[in-house]
């Protein structure tokens, strides 16, 4: 057994012991064993991490045979190479984090066995996806996590909203895993396998390949990465499929920094940067992927400055940042793009946590309006929401600095149209974002208590358990940009990334971006310190000032608030039509035809006879007597008319 069997197994082997024998074992050991098992794991991926881009072992390692069907054959393998070992660090260490935070938030809860068992499972199905050696297994692994997030976004089931959000997660993740699903078909249906290594080597003899569909010639790798991304858009909630990801902040808050800030929203990232041998020679994708993901930033960070639920705040920032991933993506910046994943991963997981230690200190409260003035008494707790927005926001030395700027940088440089569409909403999207973080922490820690006075008299800071994981993140959102930019998007990137992403020679945005002008590299920092100076301006000095903007602006502000009306129009376009249909083929089309003509309708008419036959049934004798003296007239009839012939 190898330590990368113990990284993968060993949260499953968690999720089994507190699921299956929680109550036996009772809460604490359950909470225990789940701890230490994520806890070795991250510990083991950064010995990985060294190995394999330290030292260069680059391996697969065989599980076990999984499928053997005629000529089919799929292998369950750990492909352990640089973007695994990346993927693995930012997994299991903030998975661990979270569920030592977990220990401290959900102290209170009833069912906290169940819960450290689903964390782990989650854990265990997001491992799975990220060390896929093949196709089939990565989509085991993408609907592992899938109904993982369904079981955690719902995990307090008594409430309604939960139930709502859970099936919303699902039914929506359902859509892109769809296209997901024919995406891998199409691939196999082209090369005959579904391994990676074997549909990557493929991949530049398809190059401009096509197929016979509908009447039409569709090129095979366009439509096979664009049905690939499909399934990225539902995951990464990208715009159209991000409707689900709000929703889903009624789960838990260690969930929301589990499932938003490191794991399940990346894993589309991850996928497509898995594919890159894929989408290098699929330029359309490219520039849709692009297009969506310059889009999503744009859209989620306008959104964002309306919300006052804290949470529903930092999710709109998760979808933003998402978008910056997959515009570096659709430019062929895979290293930058993996590289915001990974110091994203420790800014957002400390502002999500961060956000639960206001939350838990405040009795339940998640709405900002109700806070105020919370920074003297959880001043750990606000120093640690300073670090994380101050990373968000991308100022200089902080992780986000490193990896957002050269996303704008390699956007810029990629000198395409699409690239340019990108550069200018990214930067738009940046000062929006800068806008929305202090938003957040004016309104929440700053000017007058807002909050009940006998919620503010019992404000208190978190438990150690609880600011320990905070501690560390902070300390990622500070150092893992200047400590990793070197490598991941340095110069000398090639080294680092092996031949686990591959870029074709004529897409240089990654060489170009390191040479742009200067106001490109200061721009970023230029319009985080606007945002930051507007954001003080209306929460600070003149309080009044957003009020006075909204009644101005009432349209804009509502557009806003209702989040562009996507679920409005969804409502009316699907969910509608399809319990209109839905009603028809049951009172219609079951009860009337099939019920009605069926099951029914012989029972009815059994009834009706039985109803009239009744009738017959007076109770007297002489009606029985004249009956008997009928029937035998008739037989007596009967006889010699029949005798007669």
């Amino acid at each position: 057994m190898t330590i990368y069997h113990l990284i993968v197994f060993l949260p499953l082997l968690a999720a089994i012991v507190a699921g299956f024998f929680g109550r036996r074992i009772g809460d604490a050991a359950s909470m225990a064993a789940t701890c230490i098992a994520v806890g070795i794991g991250a510990i083991l991926s950064w010995v990985a991490l060294y190995q394999v881009v330290g030292q260069g072992n680059v391996v697969t390692v065989k599980v076990l045979d999984w499928i053997d069907s005629g000529s089919f054959s799929v292998d369950w393998a750990l492909k352990i190479d640089q973007l695994t070992a990346v993927m693995l660090v930012v997994v299991n260490t903030v998975s661990a984090l979270v569920h030592i935070y977990s220990v401290g938030y959900m102290s209170h809860d009833p069912s906290r066995p169940r819960f450290f068992a689903y964390l782990s499972l989650f854990t265990f199905a997001m491992l799975m996806l990220v060390t896929a050696d093949n196709f089939v297994q990565l989509y085991m692994g993408w609907e592992g996590v899938g109904l993982a997030s369904y079981l955690l976004i719902g995990f307090w089931f008594h409430k309604p909203s939960a139930n709502a959000a859970a099936i919303k997660a699902f039914v929506v993740n359902r859509v892109g895993d769809f296209g997901f699903a024919l995406g891998i078909m199409t691939l196999f249906f082209a090369t005959g396998s579904v391994s990676f290594e074997t549909v990557f080597a493929a991949a530049p003899d398809l190059a401009g390949k096509t197929f016979n569909f509908l009447g039409g010639e569709w090129d095979i790798l366009t439509v096979a990465t664009f049905l690939l991304f499909l399934g990225a858009m539902g995951k990464s909630a990208q715009l159209g499929l991000h409707t689900w990801l709000p929703d889903a902040m009624e789960g838990p808050t260690p969930v929301s920094a589990l499932i938003h800030a490191a794991t399940m929203v990346t894993a589309g990232v991850f996928m497509v940067a898995r594919c890159s041998p894929l989408f290098e020679y699929a330029p359309d994708t490219l520039a849709f992927v692009t297009v969506i993901g310059a889009s999503t930033a744009f859209f989620a960070a306008t959104v964002g400055l309306a919300q006052n639920d804290i949470k529903r705040v930092i999710a709109y920032s998760t979808c933003s940042q998402l978008g910056y991933m997959f515009f570096a993506l659709g430019v062929s910046a895979y290293p930058a793009a993996i590289f915001h994943l990974f110091t994203h991963a420790f800014f957002k997981a400390l502002l999500f946590l961060g956000a639960g230690s206001v939350i838990h200190a405040v009795d339940g409260e998640q709405d900002m309006r109700k806070m105020g003035g919370l920074w003297k008494h959880i001043k750990i707790t606000y120093a640690m929401m300073w670090i994380g927005s101050l990373a968000l926001a991308g100022l200089p030395f902080f992780a986000g600095y490193y990896s957002k700027d050269m996303i704008l940088e390699a956007a810029f440089a990629a000198g395409s149209g699409v690239g340019q569409y990108a550069f200018v909403l990214g930067m738009a999207a940046a000062i929006l974002t800068a806008f929305y973080s202090w938003r957040l922490l004016f309104m929440t820690f700053h000017g007058e208590p807002r909050a009940d006075h006998h919620v503010m008299e019992h404000v208190h800071e978190s438990p150690w358990v609880m600011l320990v994981p905070l501690f560390v993140l902070a300390a990622g959102a500070l150092f893992a940009g200047v400590a990793f930019a070197p490598g991941m998007i340095g110069h000398h990137w090639q080294e680092f990334w092996g031949n686990s992403i591959v870029i074709l020679p004529d897409h240089k945005a990654m060489e170009a971006a390191h040479d742009v002008p200067l106001w490109v590299k200061l721009g970023p920092i230029v319009v985080g310190l606007v945002g930051i100076f507007v954001a003080w301006i209306a929460y600070i000095r003149d309080t009044g000032l957003p009020a006075r903007a909204v009644k101005q602006h009432q349209v804009l502000y509502q557009f806003l608030l209702n989040k562009w009306y996507f679920d409005e129009i969804y409502d009316f376009l699907f969910v509608r039509p399809a319990m209109w249909l839905g009603r028809l083929f049951w009172k219609g089309g079951d009860g009337k035809i099939i019920d009605g003509l069926g099951p029914d309708g012989f029972a009815a008419t059994v009834v009706r006879l039985a109803k009239r036959a009744s009738i017959l049934q007076s109770g007297y004798v002489y009606h029985y007597a004249f009956a008997m003296l009928v029937g035998v007239a008739a037989l007596v009839t009967y006889f010699f008319t029949v005798m007669g012939h």
